[in-house]
């Protein structure tokens, strides 16, 4: 199966994305996904070594620079 129809299988749930050069995680409610693994995430927060920096709200990640998406419970 390609990635992202695994991706577009997750909206409407809770997923983790890690980014590029970026030490910190997002969490949030995936919206949507395209083609190109751009995400549109909702209540997304920051998170840090485990602890909530800040919140951010909507977010629209760009796919290329995305390198994991992990599905929460």
């Amino acid at each position: 199966m390609f990635p992202n129809k695994k991706v577009q299988k997750l909206v409407g749930s809770k997923i983790q994305v890690e980014m590029k050069g970026n030490l910190h995680l997002l969490e949030g409610t995936l919206k949507s996904a395209d083609d190109y693994l751009n995400l549109h995430l909702v209540d997304t927060v920051e998170i840090s070594e485990g602890e909530k920096l800040r919140s951010l709200g909507s977010v629209v990640l760009r796919g290329n620079n995305i390198i994991l998406v992990t599905p929460l419970e």
